[in-house]
């Protein structure tokens, strides 16, 4: 096995999808812009291939929403929205990251892959010492979870254009940050 792992962040239907209630937050338009989709698809397959453990984080809720922060900007309009409700469509994985049996899938209740969920304890237990990330958004999920992968002592990679936020300029102002605690690099230079 592997001491390499990928982790997937919030490439779920809600966010993603053309037909997510979240999608239009600029998402959708982002990865159809920069073919974010086509190159998820590829750094997956390439990890499927490496057999790096993959892991598929997405932000969810229960039915009574009692885990949904009601001082968050982000969150505390999830339940009158009656959006990001676990078991739903909306937190479905999107087809291009669909997980196989074999994968693991992590839910989350904050920013952070890595906060109050078992990630960190899988990592470890499976002798994980590098992760790759990629994930929607650049400036939010993927960012909190570099941080906290760094601060935990592994060794980190984000691969950039495998990543989507919902602009521009979001996207391209976390690259200065994410290169101060990982080596951000390009699907293609991962793959060849």
């Amino acid at each position: 096995m592997t001491s390499t792992a990928l982790i997937l962040i919030d490439f779920i239907n809600e966010i993603v999808s053309e037909k997510g209630e979240l999608s239009s937050k600029g998402y959708t338009a982002f990865i159809n812009k920069h073919d974010t989709d086509i190159k998820v698809a590829r750094l997956l397959d390439h990890a499927r291939t490496q057999q790096w453990q993959v892991f598929h984080v997405g932000v969810g809720f229960s039915e009574d929403y009692n885990e949904c922060s009601l001082s968050s900007p982000l969150f505390s309009g999830a339940q009158k929205a009656n959006v990001l409700k676990r078991g739903s469509w909306g937190c479905d994985f999107a087809d291009f990251s669909t997980p196989k049996d074999n994968e693991i899938k992590i839910t989350k209740h904050r920013v952070s892959a890595f906060f109050n969920t078992r990630l960190d304890c899988l990592l470890s237990s499976n002798k994980i010492s590098h992760v790759v990330i990629a994930g929607c958004s650049t400036d939010l999920s993927v960012q909190s979870t570099a941080r906290d992968a760094h601060d935990r002592d592994f060794k980190v990679t984000v691969v950039i254009d495998a990543c989507a936020a919902a602009n521009d300029s979001d996207h391209n102002n976390s690259i200065p940050v994410l290169n101060k605690i990982s080596d951000v690099i390009e699907t293609n230079e991962l793959l060849f």
